[in-house]
């Protein structure tokens, strides 16, 4: 009976450990007309394949930044950044510019109708329109 107990109190303690994944959201300026957006059209604007909306990221290395790219690309971090710096070197484009959290990613994208960001779904309120939600 103490063997179970101590084996269900590591695996409780290592589901624990393991870092929820919250749901992250695709974000516009409410102004904006864009109502919906599949997860292939938003990695186009974050990786700098269409000038549609001005793509505004995350800091590099959160973990919410590299869980987007992960998700609407199918890149990890080494990958974005691999190709910002092509696209950079050739003249093709600017990278969006940075932000450390979801308030400042918020503000950026609320203060700006051509603007487009990512947060976490927990910080979403009426500054910002909800175009895209990923799983």
């Amino acid at each position: 009976m103490k063997k179970l107990m101590s084996s269900l109190i590591l695996a409780a303690l290592a589901a624990a450990a393991v870092p929820a994944s919250a749901e992250i959201v695709v974000i516009v300026n409410p102004k904006n007309p864009a109502t919906r957006m599949f997860s292939e059209q938003a990695s186009q604007f974050f990786l700098g394949k269409s000038a549609m909306f001005t793509p505004v990221d995350q800091a590099d290395g959160s973990h919410i930044r590299n869980e987007f790219y992960q998700k609407v690309a199918d890149k990890d971090a080494a990958q974005v950044k691999a190709l910002w710096s092509k696209l950079v070197f050739t003249g093709k484009g600017t990278p969006p510019k940075e932000y450390k959290s979801n308030a400042e990613v918020k503000k950026a994208v609320a203060d700006d109708p051509k603007a487009i960001g990512y947060i976490d779904k927990s910080a979403v309120d009426d500054s910002v329109k909800v175009i895209l939600t990923l799983p």
